[in-house]
């Protein structure tokens, strides 16, 4: 009980900074989502004419996204990279590093030759800063998210934790924006050197985030048990073989949302631009708008969560996404522009928003202190991996070859499923202590206590 409390009176003399921790966490977390995600409309809008001009059309948007999923392949890579090194040395050093790695990852990306000026090497060298920037997604959330609710106070991480979160849709908000001002751009300038702009800005953007997290002290909770000596030698194979339910749990809950997004903000461009012929210019405001009303409804459930619990917006956002699964796209089909905006906006906060909101605060309370990075970034990264990394690709060919989007309905059905079941699996977590006070207890899962 000691321990608990030396630690609740230290993070009490730190909320005058609980302030800058957030928005440390916020501002780092969009500037990394905005590296990622720019690729992936790249990918989408014109990687598959630059890097792969020699083959068909769907064939070049199945290798343009398949570039775009290597990234999530590196992420759970990353995950266990940094979070390994975040549960040693600690949480501000590894995003300071995460910072850096994706930043550079992204400016290359920019400066990159194409397919017409050095031949094969374009689609090698892209995959190649793709998987850099994977790397370093994927050791970014965890240390952002647990800087964030391990300076929290007591029944407030599901809020604080959703404020790390909204870094996604900010990050969507800034990249679908910037790609909206380069696409009004005469097509041939767009598509010489109008599509650089936004790989190119992310230097700026280092800056920026490089500023604000180096004035962020490390965490009072991991401060605490470097103090007592109870570092873990080998975190990543405790979190993973001494946690394995609560490992897998965590793989489950995250496995629906993260292609539901991909899915909107992904493949219905691709989808919606080659077989609806509709403008991209109106795919990207429909994102630009349902990532900004995200900004609010995701603080919202994760405010939510801390009175009425985690898992009920699991059980919420899996239904939703199951019942809107064939609307989706029958909305799409009508090509009117007010109802593609409202779908995409309800389809994002609803099926998203309600699951993605919570897990800053939900995965690291699923690991004890000790594993926490390790098991929390691991567990989220695979998933994305899993579901956001191959969904797209995925979707993209079953509407090719089956001639509709019935199969991609069917799919994300299944993996709504697949979340369900996984809720019905964990517990809640709300109440958890983040504090392990006994040493032979650390590690312990939010489960099994």
């Amino acid at each position: 009980m000691s321990v608990q409390l030396a630690i609740r009176d230290a993070t009490t003399e730190r909320k005058g900074g609980m302030a800058t921790v957030v928005f440390a966490g916020s501002v780092g977390t969009i500037i990394e989502w905005y590296d990622f995600l720019i690729y992936g409309t790249a990918a989408a809008l014109v990687f598959n004419t630059l890097f792969f001009p020699n083959i068909d059309p769907l064939a070049g948007t199945l290798a343009s996204l398949a570039t775009y999923s290597v990234g999530f392949v590196a992420r759970p890579i990353g995950g266990a990279i940094f979070g390994h090194f975040g549960d040693r040395i600690g949480r501000k050093v590894m995003l300071m590093i995460t910072m850096v790695v994706m930043a550079l990852g992204t400016f290359v990306v920019g400066c990159l030759p194409t397919y017409q000026q050095i031949g094969v090497w374009a689609p090698i060298l892209l995959v190649i800063l793709r998987f850099i920037q994977g790397i370093g997604l994927g050791g970014e959330w965890g240390g952002a998210s647990l800087m964030v609710i391990e300076h929290a106070p007591p029944g407030r991480r599901g809020l604080f934790g959703s404020l790390v979160q909204i870094g996604f849709p900010l990050g969507l908000v800034t990249s679908s924006g910037v790609f909206a001002l380069v696409t009004m751009m005469p097509e041939a300038d767009f598509k010489s050197w109008g599509w650089r702009i936004p790989f190119l800005l992310s230097v700026l953007l280092l800056g920026v985030g490089w500023f604000v997290r180096a004035r962020v002290p490390e965490t009072p909770i991991f401060e605490e048990i470097k103090r007592r000596g109870a570092i873990s030698r080998n975190p990543f194979v405790e979190a993973i073989f001494k946690n394995p339910r609560s490992f897998l749990v965590a793989v489950g809950l995250k496995i629906s949302e993260v292609s539901w997004v991909y899915i909107l903000t992904i493949f219905i461009v691709v989808y919606a631009t080659s077989q609806l012929n509709l403008p991209r210019t109106l795919l990207l405001k429909a994102i630009f708008i349902a990532a900004l009303v995200e900004v609010i409804t995701i603080p919202l459930f994760g405010w939510l969560s801390d009175f009425i619990g985690r898992r009920i917006f699991y059980f919420l956002g899996t239904l939703f996404t199951a019942c809107f699964a064939f609307p989706l796209f029958w909305l799409l089909s009508t090509k009117d522009p007010q109802i593609i905006i409202l779908t995409v906006v309800v389809a994002l906060s609803f099926g998203h928003g309600t699951m993605f909101g919570l897990q800053s605060a939900y995965f690291p309370e699923l690991f004890g202190t000790r594993v926490r990075y390790s098991g929390a970034s691991f567990g989220f990264q695979l998933s994305a991996a899993l579901g956001g990394g191959f969904s797209p690709i995925i979707a993209t060919a079953l509407a090719g070859y089956m001639g509709g989007t019935a199969g991609v309905s069917m799919m994300l059905i299944l993996l709504a499923s697949i979340t369900f079941i996984a809720t019905l699996f964990a517990t809640e977590t709300k109440g958890v202590s983040l504090v392990d006070v006994d040493p032979e207890l650390v590690g312990a899962t939010a489960i099994g206590r």
